[in-house]
């Protein structure tokens, strides 16, 4: 590594700019998802997704892997647990339920989900202000599902964003580990974990659920696999893990505030998706609920 690119890595503007590339690129695979889904099975793409990441990771692993604390492993197990996981089993099926954009909107919500068990596990507080913007956002995410229509892309919106909302459960988990973990692995050892432990963790599945294996392979279909595996697999989750290593995980997880309007535009231009005026009100209220939870006073009531 040069001289210039070890100031590029070390300098403040980093990790922020790491979150924002993490951001886009996750906000992009809502949409790539869904089109995906057309042509494969949902843990089949997931499968996919893991084992393209894993083979090029091959030598990040094969380096570090011995330098790997005994005491560490089943931290590492349960990061790799939590996402991807738990978290694709919840969001391969919330995105054949619900659409793309209803979906990125939950994701807002995940800044609020790490702070609150961040306050039990790393004994931060929590502030009324907090709570309040929690509630808001809560409230907003229900006024959007209620608000969503049956269509033959979301057939069962209520059902599908109660998934993506499990999904954001296991991603707030992840994230909390995430920063346990970072100050001793790099962050692209431990995307790695995470795309080893998927690849073997879905692998057998695929031969339980019927039908699983069905697909049609085109150009479109396996462009959009290799964009899942490679750029956001390994660009997103690598970028991520880089930007929470070197700032506060609450800071981190506040930049899930960009998925949602990137995954908006993105399936306008791409899906077609349009909300009703009362999901736009409804999605304006979920922001502002996680931006006010995020915002500081000097004076803060803390109830944790």
């Amino acid at each position: 590594m040069t001289s210039k690119q070890k100031a590029l890595i070390n300098s403040p503007a980093a990790p922020y700019t790491a979150l924002v590339i993490a951001m886009i690129l996750w906000g992009s695979s809502f949409v790539a998802l869904k089109i995906s889904f057309r042509y494969f099975h949902p843990f089949f793409v997931v499968l996919m997704r893991q084992f393209l990441a894993s083979i090029v990771l091959v030598p990040i692993v094969w380096k570090h892997f011995k330098r790997v604390r005994k005491e560490d492993i089943v931290w590492l197990l349960a990061l790799a647990l939590f996402e991807p996981c738990l978290y694709y089993i919840f969001e391969a099926q919330a995105l054949t339920l619900t659409s793309a954009s209803q979906a990125g909107m939950v994701t807002a919500l995940l800044p609020i989900m790490v702070a609150i068990p961040s306050a039990f596990i790393l004994k931060e507080r929590i502030s009324l202000r907090s709570m309040i913007g929690f509630a808001l956002a809560l409230s907003g995410v229900i006024w959007l599902t209620m608000g969503g229509e049956a269509t033959e892309e979301s057939p069962n919106p209520i059902l599908g964003n109660f998934l993506e909302l499990l999904a954001m459960a296991s991603a707030a988990g992840y994230t909390i580990l995430l920063k346990k973990l970072s100050s001793r692995y790099s962050p692209l050892f431990l995307t790695a974990i995470q795309s080893f432990v998927g690849t073997i963790f879905f692998l057998p599945i695929l031969f339980i659920i019927p039908g699983s294996l069905e697909m049609d392979l085109n150009l479109q279909s396996g462009l959009i696999i290799l964009y899942l595996g490679i750029a956001v697999t390994i660009g997103a989750y690598g970028s991520y893990n880089f930007g929470t290593s070197r700032i506060p995980a609450n800071q981190s997880a506040a930049f899930i505030n960009l998925i949602p309007v990137v995954t908006l535009i993105i399936s306008m231009i791409f899906l077609g998706e349009r909300l009703s005026l009362f999901q736009y009100l409804a999605s304006v209220l979920v922001l502002f609920g996680v931006i006010f939870s995020q915002s500081r006073t000097k004076e803060e009531i803390p109830v944790y």
